[in-house]
């Protein structure tokens, strides 16, 4: 009979399953060789998780809009509804924005807490008139009775653009979130992770809404 087989019927523990070798190898405590990953790259992996859940999540509004941007019940569609000019201007302040937080992101890469904390107000200044002039505009399409209830047309684009300001105000509260870390503990390698996250989120929303921009405002304008 083979020794690991008597190990077995004595109640031995021949291949070391239930704890660590006698020999000279390392003894891991965690899951899987070596541990548990470290929490950067744990809080990393999730973060990307939750950019690609919100990928996903535009893309089906985005496809809703697509299917019911001719629904519209009788009512106007984009080409009535629609000011060029003060998307464009919109689209203005949220591309300058971004501009502002890679200088931010320089500025955190130099350590200099003063241009960060500048360049992170100017690109909170240029968010909140964003979201000024789009709180405007809802109001001024329901004030002329064009709300998300008019049709399914206005009820696609009200959810569309309306969740992607509602992320760009999570984004100024995470804004101000990260100039009080800033100030209170320095360039942490912790507050720089998540210097690092707050700043691809808010480029991720300028990425959104240039498709916005394109696919409804500009080939809404366009459109018969």
């Amino acid at each position: 009979m083979s020794a690991p087989s008597t190990a077995l019927r004595t109640g031995k523990d021949p291949y070391h399953l239930g704890h660590a070798p006698s020999s000279g190898t390392p003894e891991f405590t965690g899951h899987g060789a070596g541990g548990p990953a470290p929490k950067p790259i744990v809080v990393g992996y999730g973060f990307w998780l939750f950019i690609l859940s919100d990928v996903v999540l535009f893309a089906s509004f985005f496809a809703a809009y697509a299917v019911l941007v001719y629904a519209r019940a009788g009512g106007p569609g984009p080409r009535d509804l629609f000011d060029l000019r003060t998307t464009e201007i919109e689209t203005a302040c949220l591309l300058l924005s971004s501009f502002t937080c890679g200088l931010a992101s320089m500025a955190v890469g130099r350590r200099s807490l003063l241009w960060t904390e500048i360049a992170l107000a100017v690109t909170g200044l240029l968010g909140a008139t964003f979201i000024g002039i789009e709180i405007h505009e809802f109001a001024r399409l329901v004030a002329a009775d064009d709300g998300p209830s008019r049709s399914a047309f206005l009820t696609a684009f009200f959810t569309l653009v309306g969740c992607h300001g509602l992320h760009v105000t999570c984004g100024l509260l995470w804004l101000a979130t990260m100039m009080a870390q800033l100030r209170a503990k320095g360039f942490t390698p912790s507050v720089r992770h998540r210097y690092l996250c707050y700043s691809l989120f808010w480029h991720a929303l300028d990425i959104v809404w240039i498709g916005i921009f394109s696919g409804v405002y500009i080939i809404g304008v366009l459109m018969q």
